[in-house]
This record gives C-alpha cells, sequence and structure tokens, in this order.
C-alpha cells in the first residue's frame, strides 16, 4: 500500500463519525448527483445484472440507497473504521475493507461500479490504473459512474480536502482516461459547486465495451 493510501485511511478513520453525521442525507440536498445516481441505477437494472459495487462506500449511506433502487448493492472501503460503520448502520447489507486498485471481485462479474467522489485522493499519475481495475469486475454492458470535482484548468489541480489531499479534474481529461480503459461514455453532468472551494461536481457515466471473440 502506497503512502497516500495509508494517510487517506488513517484521515478517514479519524473523522468516521463527524463524517457519516455530515454526509448521511447529502443526496437531499443534491438533486443533480442524486438524478444520476438513480439513473445509474435504473441503467443497471436494465442489464439484468443487479451485482453493484459502492467502491469507497465510507459509512454506506449510498450503498443502502442504491439497495433502496432495486441494486444487490455491497459497499468496499479502504477505511476499516468506515466499515465498521456502515456495518452496524446497515446489518442487512454487505460491507468488507478493500483497495479499489484491487477489487476483492471476479473479472467481468459487476452490473454496476459506482465511486462518488472516491478517486480523488488518487494521484494523477496512479488514475489510469485504478480505472482500469474498475472495469476489470465490470460485465460486458456494465455502468460505471464516477464523481468527482472539476476544474477549468489544463491539467489536474491538487488542493487541500478536508480531510486529506484531493484533486480536481478536467472533466475532459477524465472522460478520455473513462475511455482509454474500454468505456463508451453514457453522460456527463456538470453543476454548481456545492462548496466553498470553486470546483464544479462532475459526474461521468460509462458502459463498458461488450467483448469480441
Amino acid at each position: 500500500m502506497g503512502e497516500h493510501q495509508e494517510d487517506t485511511r488513517a484521515a478517514y478513520d479519524d473523522v468516521v463519525e463527524l463524517y457519516a453525521s455530515l454526509f448521511a442525507d447529502q443526496l437531499e440536498t443534491r438533486p443533480f448527483a442524486r438524478a444520476m445516481v438513480g439513473t445509474f441505477a435504473e441503467l443497471v437494472r436494465a442489464t439484468g445484472n443487479l451485482r453493484t459495487a459502492d467502491v469507497g462506500c465510507g459509512p454506506g449511506h449510498l450503498t443502502a440507497m442504491l439497495h433502496g433502487l432495486g441494486l444487490d448493492a455491497f459497499g468496499l472501503d479502504l477505511s476499516p473504521a468506515m466499515i465498521a460503520h456502515a456495518r452496524r448502520s446497515h446489518p442487512d447489507l454487505q460491507f468488507d475493507e478493500a483497495r479499489m486498485e484491487a477489487l476483492p471481485v471476479e473479472d467481468h462479474t459487476l452490473g454496476g461500479v459506482m465511486a462518488h467522489y472516491s478517486m480523488i485522493h488518487t494521484p494523477p499519475g496512479e488514475l489510469p490504473a485504478l480505472i482500469a481495475e474498475q472495469v476489470r469486475a465490470l460485465a460486458p454492458g456494465g455502468l460505471l459512474l464516477v464523481s468527482f470535482f472539476a476544474t477549468d484548468a489544463p491539467d489536474p489541480v491538487r488542493f487541500d480536502h478536508k480531510v486529506t489531499p484531493a484533486y480536481a479534474w478536467p472533466a475532459a481529461r477524465f472522460t478520455a482516461l473513462l475511455t482509454a480503459a474500454g468505456l463508451t461514455p453514457v453522460a456527463q453532468l456538470l453543476h454548481d459547486p456545492a462548496s466553498e472551494r470553486g470546483y464544479l461536481d462532475a459526474h461521468l457515466l460509462g458502459r463498458a465495451v461488450p467483448r469480441t471473440g
């Protein structure tokens, strides 16, 4: 595990109760993000493969939302404290400690993967491999929903996130990474920032290209 991953895990372990209290009902006041999650769930249901990973699930509130939208959702997170909180809060759902770059999932088995602001702490040079790992887990036609902070700058911008350093990305650059990993872009949504940082909130939806041969 890299140094930035250890730092990220420790930082989130330290704020689990505060984080859970702040974000448990977050999407109730964020209609655009809620709409994208709902669209993602609808498209995953249409594939017939309901098994969906919420990677970087935190306290499990969005895993539970996906379950409520009809998906066979489970949560994965680097932080053991977050996983413990998620299991207490949602004892009927599956939560496991795992790294996003090494998912405990067999190849091409998931109908969906959601990464809700959980890739933002990954250094730019490591992000292509991280995205490729999510794509590896997707069945042909499966969907990936990624949410992140978008910048008008030409290159990724490192900033001081409230928990641990993070990166904002040009939306077009991030979309190109998804395409390079074997996804077909389905939808992109950019909307006004929900915080004082000034970065746009971005949501990208891509579909795994069916394998041939």
